[in-house]
């Protein structure tokens, strides 16, 4: 089950499953190859996308291949380095609050067309987004609804306000993408175009085949530090529209195409002949539990003897083929602003003769019958697991069943689609007991409404979670600015595990291959002014 975006303020966009996120990657595989003598100039840099990205309108890009094809065209006003940091993009620096934010631009900054980049231009991009009238795919992501943006040329800054207090407000309005005047006035120019202040500009369109991009030599606005006379960098740049990924996977080996996702069997042949690898690691496998009153899950002392039967990290090897990597909290390492590892030690480790005893400390006696309460009636769990993301997922479910089974729990599984999930699940429709329910946000924010507050219909609390710890803490960290909050985010979330509101075993490691080229991952995907050309 999956969604192609992250949950800020529209939790309507809120389904089961993997994000395609927009926030921070993880990169990590094999170092970059960055010596000079090493390096070559002039090349022509083919990255593959799996579709058409469609229009190419930033603020109306609805998938992660139009958001990675609006990367190269298109600059935002902070950046993120391959860590998660913020770094400066198109302002050089930046101050505020949980309700006011102000950007200072940097100076000299041109559109593609060569007219300037003005702090009003700026403002009006961040108006459009947070009128809801206009349906840009960024409202609620990067700007609130009802948020006002005003600038001063003369200071060279754009103003933002909203009308609800964001904890990262920067980091939010700081990845819109901004659009340049010509194309802010006749949005049809960006459908096969762009109209924008990045590294490259649009000069070759065939859809559903290539697109063709060529680098501004005057670009000097990159992330951080950035400067313009790096060796290695790509003269041209070709997205290369390939569906299939055994395709993909033989032109890179032939050096046909530079860089490409390969997620499947394929990737074996990659890492056989060692090559580039930069691996997008996201949140993938979670159990949550029902804690609706008067089902098993409400009770923290059977949520716990099921999550001590459990061997998590073989749960975690099957889930994910054994390519996944340890899961360290709610949110990846490097997607969030806020690094503590909040989950070790704070959930219950593998131990039979404890989730025995903990069944029967909450009154299900553990007997040749099954488990089952003092009146006799036996201990059933329905399990759903997502039908859409794979074989893995079926084995991790069946594996669980096998363990509960094995101590007498009366286990039935049920595979749903990503429109069951949503309704059943999410919406509060099904009489699911406990679940795989992969929920992907890159702020620790993002969680809140998932795990606490209205229940549904009414809410997104899915899982019926009531846990105090984690309230208190929330209110603590919810009047801080950014990364000051993040020791009371971390504290919230280990209150989440202490009392097994949910249990996160693995995350997912997404590999990105190149050949004749190196790359880092940034905000989640590959950053263009990262790319380097080699001999």
């Amino acid at each position: 089950m999956k969604t192609q975006g992250t949950i800020k303020a529209a939790l309507s966009a809120v389904t089961v499953g993997v994000l395609s996120l927009t926030m921070a990657a993880c990169s990590s595989g094999s170092a970059p190859k960055t010596a000079s003598n090493e390096l070559a100039n002039g090349k022509t840099f083919t990255l593959r996308l799996s579709v058409d990205p469609g229009s190419l309108d930033p603020l109306f890009a609805s998938n992660s291949v139009t958001q990675q094809t609006a990367r190269f065209l298109y600059d935002t006003l902070v950046n993120f380095d391959p860590d998660g940091n913020v770094v400066a993009g198109l302002a050089q620096s930046w101050q505020g609050t949980t309700t006011e934010a102000t950007f200072t631009l940097r100076k000299n900054i041109t559109c593609s067309d060569g007219s300037a980049l003005t702090p009003e231009i700026v403002a009006a991009n961040i108006n459009f987004v947070g009128d809801p009238s206009n349906n840009s795919t960024q409202t609620g992501i990067s700007v609130a609804p009802g948020a006002k943006a005003t600038s001063d040329s003369e200071k060279g800054t754009v103003t933002v306000t909203t009308p609800s207090p964001e904890p990262f407000l920067i980091r939010n309005v700081g990845s819109l993408p901004i659009v340049c005047a010509a194309g802010t006035k006749d949005r049809g120019l960006l459908a096969k175009g762009a109209d924008g202040t990045g590294m490259y500009t649009v000069t070759e369109v065939a859809a559903g085949d290539h697109y063709t991009l060529t680098r501004r030599k005057d670009y000097a606005w990159g992330p951080g530090d950035w400067k313009t006379d790096q060796a290695g960098l790509p003269d041209k740049v070709v997205l290369k529209v390939i569906s299939n990924e055994t395709t993909a996977a033989n032109l890179l080996l032939s050096g046909e195409v530079n860089a490409a996702t390969i997620i499947g069997p394929d990737k074996q042949r990659l890492q056989a002949k060692k090559a580039f690898q930069r691996d997008l690691v996201t949140a993938l496998g979670q159990i949550w539990f029902n804690q609706k009153p008067g089902l098993p899950g409400s009770d923290e002392k059977v949520r716990r003897a099921l999550t001590q039967a459990l061997k998590l990290d073989e749960l975690g090897q099957v889930v994910t083929s054994g390519d996944g990597k340890p899961a360290t909290g709610l949110i990846a390492p490097v997607l969030s602003p806020c690094k503590q590892d909040t989950l070790s030690g704070n959930l219950p480790g593998h131990d039979l003769d404890a989730a025995k005893s903990a069944l029967d400390a909450a009154g299900w006696k553990v007997g040749a019958n099954g488990v089952r309460s003092k009146d006799g009636t036996p201990l059933k769990m329905e399990f759903f697991y997502p039908s859409t993301m794979g074989p893995t997922f079926a084995a991790g479910a069946e594996l669980i069943k096998e363990v509960w089974s094995g101590i007498g729990v009366d286990v039935l599984l049920r595979p749903v689609t990503d429109a069951e999930g949503s309704s059943l699940i999410l919406g509060g429709e099904g009489g699911w007991n406990a679940a795989f329910v992969p929920i992907g946000v890159g702020l620790p924010n993002e969680l809140v409404p998932l795990v606490s507050g209205p229940t549904p219909p009414n809410g997104s609390n899915f899982a019926f979670l009531n846990n105090a710890g984690y309230l208190e803490n929330v209110q603590k960290a919810v009047s801080a600015t950014g990364e000051a909050g993040c020791e009371y985010w971390a504290a919230a979330e280990r209150k989440l595990f202490e009392h097994v509101d949910v249990v996160p075993f693995v995350n997912s490691a997404t590999p990105t291959f190149a050949v004749g080229a190196t790359f880092e991952l940034a905000d989640g995907q590959l950053a263009p002014s990262s790319v380097r050309m080699l001999r």
